[in-house]
């Protein structure tokens, strides 16, 4: 379970701190259901920006915002239908949007998940320690604006090969950015990081690894997995049947939503997809690629993968094809010309990297089960193409002016012909071999214990018990609320 023990000296300092700087910490719950965030912050939230450096937007960490980035209130989950002329399949697919998170990805609600316990428990004492957010790029964003909004010091740790966008809003944000050497799949390399900061700066850090952080894993359960069946709920008709859901595993945060899902719908699949120039799921590979942000080369902590039904791997060369299909002007007249709703191409830059990657992982599904029109399948966008605008002029640069005949080819190669090659449904064999490849990282190197890899994969409650602490958190942050004195 995660650890919720108080620590008087820590909490104190953590409450005069707050009290100080006018910050008060939504619950788990208004996150889920922003209908139960006192009117007076809403009052607060209509002059503020969405990416505002301002305590208030602790209660923005929801998929229930407007879609504005000033002054916005609290609606629906903010999500978009992807019609067949796109997706060349039947099958419904839907995705989630984070660009309506602060920083333009939902990854900060992750971040909060594993922030927060720490801070209310006074674990984490924001006057005499800084948080280190290890990440390959939206994670370690995340956590510095969480830390900033909660008057903490942060140090962001993210491969130097990450897009410049990150790199810039960082250095504005974080109080130290470090750069490590590689790209998405160099994820030892931010360990080793993490390991020469504890020997050189001992007490005074507090390293928030996204891949062993369970408050990672929480926040995606409770939250997204909510997220996700208010949109079910909206969108099913009495003919309709939701069939799984579809996730790159990064640090295997938001799959956890897929958790929370097949608890509502146990026939449901949950999708686990990375990238086929590193397809350490599917063949336990290794590799380099680009899709930005899925962090690999070994199986995440957190990574229930006894609850996993299918790996995709999905080849970089297709999430850049249609990178630039989805922006560049010859590509988005090109799929008005095939029939995609000009509205619809109009807000395709809505997908990052990630969230491409998905929706074809969620095509590739479609396919091997041969879903129809009343099947649907979830998925997330990540992020944003506000995050990778350089890239874009980078694509050009390298390859040229982007033509109608370039976006012919990536549209019916990348997305109409999309393929079911480099998928598994597993099996519990294949289930076991993937869970055992967490031995080499996390117990050989990362200082786990024998015992609970075991008890991860034997022990019927290991994973309920970490589901089960939401009220007991939410608590917590009500209890320093009270002492903080700024809700009364």
């Amino acid at each position: 379970m995660i650890d919720l023990t108080i620590v008087p000296e820590g909490l104190e300092h953590a409450v005069q701190r707050a009290r100080e700087r006018n910050i008060i910490i939504p619950t788990f719950a208004q996150q889920k259901n922003p209908a139960l965030i006192p009117d007076r912050i809403k009052a607060e939230l209509a002059s503020i920006g969405l990416w505002d450096i301002t305590p208030r937007n602790l209660f923005r960490i929801t998929w229930h915002n407007e879609p504005t980035p000033h002054g916005g209130g609290f609606g629906g989950v903010n999500y978009v239908e992807l019609p067949s002329t796109l997706t060349g399949v039947p099958a419904r697919i839907i995705a989630l949007v984070g660009k309506w998170f602060p920083t333009g990805a939902h990854k900060v609600g992750a971040a909060f998940g594993c922030l927060v316990p720490r801070l209310v428990t006074g674990q984490f004492d924001p006057t005499k320690q800084k948080a280190v957010w290890p990440s390959t790029g939206n994670y370690c964003r995340g956590g510095a604006y969480d830390s900033t909004l909660l008057a903490c010091d942060s140090i962001a740790i993210l491969p130097e090969g990450m897009s410049r966008e990150r790199f810039e809003w960082l250095s504005r944000v974080s109080g130290e950015v470090i750069a490590t050497p590689g790209s998405e799949s160099n994820v030892k390399e931010i360990f080793d990081k993490c390991h020469e900061l504890t020997r050189n700066r001992g007490d005074d850090i507090f390293i928030f690894n996204q891949f062993e952080e369970f408050g990672n894993y929480l926040w995606h359960y409770e939250i997204t997995g909510h997220a996700m069946e208010e949109v079910l709920q909206q969108v099913l008709g009495p003919n309709d049947r939701y069939f799984g859901v579809t996730s790159n595993t990064g640090s295997a945060g938001t799959i956890a939503c897929g958790d929370y899902l097949k608890q509502r719908f146990p026939a449901s699949k949950i999708v686990a997809s990375e990238a086929l120039q590193c397809p350490t799921l599917l063949r336990n590979g290794f590799g380099a690629h680009r899709i930005e942000g899925i962090g690999d080369k070994h199986v995440p902590w957190i990574h229930n993968v006894k609850n996993t039904d299918v790996v995709t791997a999905i080849d970089d060369a297709a999430t850049v094809g249609l990178l630039r299909l989805f922006n560049e002007p010859a590509g988005r007249a090109y799929l008005v010309k095939q029939g995609v709703p000009e509205t619809l191409v109009e807000h395709l830059d809505l997908m990052g990297y990630s969230g491409i990657a998905n929706v074809l992982a969620a095509i590739k599904t479609a396919k091997w089960y041969e879903l129809g029109e009343n099947d649907v399948l979830l998925t997330v966008w990540t992020d944003s193409m506000e995050l990778y605008r350089s890239r874009i002029q980078e694509l050009r640069e390298a390859y040229g002016e982007y033509t109608e005949t370039d976006a012919a080819g990536d549209y019916h190669r990348y997305l109409l012909g999309e393929s079911t090659a480099n998928m598994m449904e597993l099996t519990y064999p294949d289930r076991k071999r993937i869970h055992n490849l967490k031995y080499f990282t996390w117990v050989e190197q990362q200082g786990k214990t024998y015992e609970e890899i075991q008890a991860q994969w034997y022990q019927d409650d290991y994973w309920t018990s970490f589901q089960q602490q939401v009220e007991q958190i939410d608590a917590l942050i009500e209890a320093f609320n009270a002492r903080v004195g700024l809700l009364k």
